[in-house]
């Protein structure tokens, strides 16, 4: 199958059948592919928080309890829950540790070149922090980004997957500790197999047709 049929062939899954694992391998190979996903500058300002567990999925589900009842299912019975975070604040340390990694992973032919792109990425990150003053929805965009890798890469993998924004986030903030670490909770993506009550696998894909979504200058 390739990639647009992937696209095509997916949908966001309503009900999970508990009993089904996804295997360490495959897993591992979706935490690669998360981990590359693409973002501004290569900003990276995610944090990605996964259960696997009943007890830490139970976790998770707590913050569905008051008025997101209909989500709670999803994370329990899935095999795999991913907490995608943002970083409340895009510091010294963050930009430094960018810094630090692409000279790692030899990036930079000479030391203009590494100047040249810390330089660019702290353009940006005041643009956003000093200019447009929208530096957190910013890295929330950079999230969502590697959400849409996340979700086509689990297609490709064979792994159903439903995200889901109802969720209560001051209170999973508050679980899981993410505010004294900096991070905050975007969106939850549970992870697994549909089970044969999952009635969107029975629908056709709607979308919007060409000429509506379209322009070709």
């Amino acid at each position: 199958m390739n990639i647009v049929e992937h696209a095509k062939s997916r949908h966001t899954t309503k009900a999970f059948a508990p009993e089904s694992k996804i295997p360490a391998g495959t897993f591992a190979q979706f935490c690669t592919l998360l981990r590359h996903s693409p973002s501004s500058v290569n900003s990276q300002p995610w944090h990605f928080v996964v259960a696997s567990t009943d007890a830490s999925k139970a976790r998770i589900a707590q913050a569905t309890e008051t008025g997101y009842a209909y989500n709670a299912a999803k994370i329990r019975n899935a095999s795999h829950v991913i907490v995608f975070c943002a970083r409340t604040s895009f510091d010294a340390n963050h930009l430094a540790d960018l810094l630090a990694q692409e000279e790692r992973d030899g990036r930079f032919a000479t030391p203009e070149a590494q100047a040249g792109q810390n330089s660019a990425r702290s353009f940006y990150v005041d643009l956003h922090r000093y200019d447009a003053k929208d530096l957190q929805h910013w890295m929330e965009k950079q999230v969502y980004l590697a959400l849409g890798s996340a979700l086509l890469g689990a297609s490709g993998l064979g792994i159903d997957a439903c995200p889901m924004e109802g969720f209560d986030a001051c209170r999973l903030d508050e679980e899981l500790g993410l505010r004294a670490r900096g991070l905050t909770s975007v969106v939850i993506l549970s992870l697994g197999y549909r089970s044969e009550e999952d009635f969107n696998a029975r629908l056709p894909k709607s979308r919007l047709p060409e000429d509506k979504v379209f322009t070709m200058l």
